[in-house]
């Protein structure tokens, strides 16, 4: 796939599309020209010039000037992409809210595109423009490098060993926390599934991250840091796409400053054992002259990624055998080669758009090749021979399901683990 670098027209220059000459002179010198000048500056700027070149992509700019496809895209991404591909095929180019995207949803165009030089495909400029919009931090110029070594030194060796540690005892009192022991009658307890595993590993990797040693105080604090945490979690997709209604916005507004005062410098000074991966972090952003008030966003920043795909990833399917794994490998490996062994089309793509890879309604979702690809199966990819799966009590199943098991939520595609659309309730309680 190829990157052509295009310089756009400028309306500025000769005469205005279906100017005349006439015995007055010139249209330029008539009181109608800034008015003219102006209009199609606008119209030029809402891209109502713009068109279809040799070798891009489809073009669709809907039509509203500007806006585009922002309305059918916030109402519902997942219908809008597969009506946009039943239309124009895998790979198109649509105008949503005054940004052209180019989303590329066949499979044998990736690698092209993710072996292109950064020169041509930069996320790098994106990644700046969107975590300044959605945590309000302006990253520093030399600062990947060096965080990603602080990073390898807290979180790998001695360090990890270290953090696990701190999770594991994080763990254990949080889920203990409710629960009663020793002799008495241990009452059953009820609560969402989705939401129960998110709570507890959301709260006990923070603890653990931000400082070593939490109390009962801190884990009080959790559960109200992680029940905001949740509600800006929602907003989040559309907050990137800055597709947010105007009274979503001021949630979105309300939830920043409240992370930034909670996570603040300031009030980490007041604690003690504070995590070495957060200290060492804000050391390096002081050298390098990072004011106090983007220190606090960092670590908002810092806490969503640390965070935000955790709990979700935390929910996982029934083991596979450990035979029948092998085996889905190899088919894993075979239809890999086979996809590197085809030959892309070629299409360029224009300088200033940005390129989404959309794999979610590629190969894994074409019933062709994966049968009912939206139904959960436990055994999907294990042949009818394969080793018996374990069950978990005593080789027999408890109980039946009462609740099917939920859809996605496809609203957030392509923004990390995939949660449900509602929540399965369940009761638990302490064996010992």
């Amino acid at each position: 796939m190829g990157i052509k670098s295009t310089r756009l027209p400028s309306l500025a220059r000769g005469h205005a599309p279906g100017q005349a000459r006439g015995s007055h002179g010139a249209l330029g010198s008539s009181p109608l020209c800034p008015w003219w000048h102006r209009c199609s500056g606008g119209l030029y700027l809402l891209g109502a010039f713009r068109s279809r070149r040799p070798n891009e992509p489809p073009l669709d700019k809907g039509v509203i000037p500007w806006l585009g496809y922002l309305l059918d895209f916030r109402k519902n991404s997942s219908e809008f992409l597969k009506k946009m591909r039943r239309k124009h095929g895998d790979i198109f180019t649509v105008l949503i809210g005054g940004h052209y995207f180019t989303f590329v949803m066949d499979p044998f165009s990736f690698g092209a595109i993710m072996k292109e030089s950064r020169s041509k495909l930069d996320f790098r400029s994106f990644a700046s423009k969107l975590v300044l919009q959605v945590f309000g931090y302006k990253p520093i110029q030399a600062s990947q490098s060096t965080m990603h070594a602080l990073s390898m030194k807290h979180l790998t060796g001695d360090g990890l060993s270290l953090l696990t540690k701190a999770t594991m005892g994080n763990l254990q009192k949080l889920m203990f926390s409710k629960l009663s022991s020793g002799e008495e009658k241990r009452p059953w307890q009820e609560d969402n599934l989705f939401h129960y595993c998110y709570n507890i590993v959301f709260r006990a990797g923070y603890l653990a991250s931000v400082r070593h040693g939490a109390n009962e105080r801190d884990l009080v604090n959790s559960n109200q840091l992680f029940n905001e945490f949740r509600k800006y979690d929602h907003l989040f997709p559309c907050l990137a796409y800055a597709m947010l209604p105007p009274k979503d916005k001021l949630e979105a507004e309300r939830l920043k400053r409240f992370f930034w005062s909670t996570l603040s410098v300031r009030r980490s000074c007041q604690k003690d054992n504070v995590s070495g991966w957060i200290t060492d972090q804000d050391q390096f952003l002081v050298e390098n002259g990072v004011p106090e008030y983007m220190r606090d966003r960092f670590r908002f920043m810092l806490l969503w990624a640390s965070q935000g795909n955790t709990g979700p990833t935390c929910l996982l399917a029934p083991p596979l055998p450990h035979e029948a794994s092998r085996r889905h490998e190899g088919c894993e490996g075979r239809g890999r080669e086979g996809l590197e062994g085809e030959q892309a089309t070629s299409t360029v793509l224009r300088q200033g758009d940005r390129v989404a890879l959309f794999p979610h309604l590629s190969v894994q979702m074409d019933p062709e090749i994966y049968p009912e690809p939206h139904k959960f199966k436990y055994d999907r990819f294990i042949n009818p021979d394969g080793t018996k799966k374990d069950f978990y009590k005593d080789w027999e199943t408890l109980v039946d399901g009462e609740e099917e098991i939920p859809a996605i939520d496809v609203s957030r595609w392509g923004f990390g683990t995939m949660q449900p659309i509602r929540d399965v309730r369940f009761r638990y309680r302490r064996r010992f």
